[in-house]
Formats: structure tokens, sequence, C-alpha cells
């Protein structure tokens, strides 16, 4: 699929509240939770965050520093809370980029620091 489309699908599940697959979620990050919650400790970050598209479905999943794991709408409205006024402006930055590596096969996975 072209990054083209791939960042409108993005549009619409982070930025339009859309619908996520939870199938997906399942296939693309379940597998996946030991190592990402080891690189957010890693990466003494406070949270991270990644999506994936496959055949037009969404999913997302959000980690915390103390290890709950949020999934699809529930992360999406956790970033939003952690985030605030600046979601919408900084996933209209971010979603171009996610899309380019989503179409090259790569997962974008954002470690994230909380300025304190």
């Amino acid at each position: 699929m072209t990054a083209k489309k791939i960042e409108q699908l993005l549009e619409k599940a982070l930025l339009k509240d859309g619908e996520m697959a939870y199938g997906l979620y399942e296939f693309e990050f379940e597998e996946e939770l030991d190592e990402l919650k080891a690189s957010l400790a890693e990466d003494n970050d406070d949270y991270l965050f990644s999506v994936t598209e496959n055949r037009g479905d969404i999913a997302m999943v959000l980690i915390e520093k103390s290890g709950q794991v949020h999934v699809n709408e529930q992360a999406r409205e956790k970033l939003k809370a952690f985030w605030q006024s600046a979601y919408a402006g900084n996933m209209k930055k971010l979603i171009p980029d996610f899309a380019e590596q989503l179409s090259a096969g790569e997962l974008p996975i954002n470690g994230v620091k909380t300025a304190r």
C-alpha cells in the first residue's frame, strides 16, 4: 500500500477517532510486548507507542513505564491525555513519517520522555 493511502488511514484512526482492529494488535504487537517493554526500560522512556497498518486496518499500542499496556482506542485516549492540547499538532507532524516507515515495511516505535 502506498504511503499516501496509509497516511489517510492513520489520520482517520488517530485524528478522527476511527476504529482500530484488535486482531491486528494481536498479530503485530502481542508477541513483541516483552521486547517493547525491554526497549522502554533500556532507553529510560516514560512511555512508548507504536502504530501499524495491514490491509486497511490500523492498530496501536502504548506501554507505560509501569508496564501497563493500552491497546488501540485506549492507547489513543491515553496518548491524548499525555499530550493534551498538543495531540493533534503532534500527530499531524508524525503521521507522514509513520506512513513512510510502514510503507517501507518498518514499524514506527516511539519512546517518549516527559519533561519534569
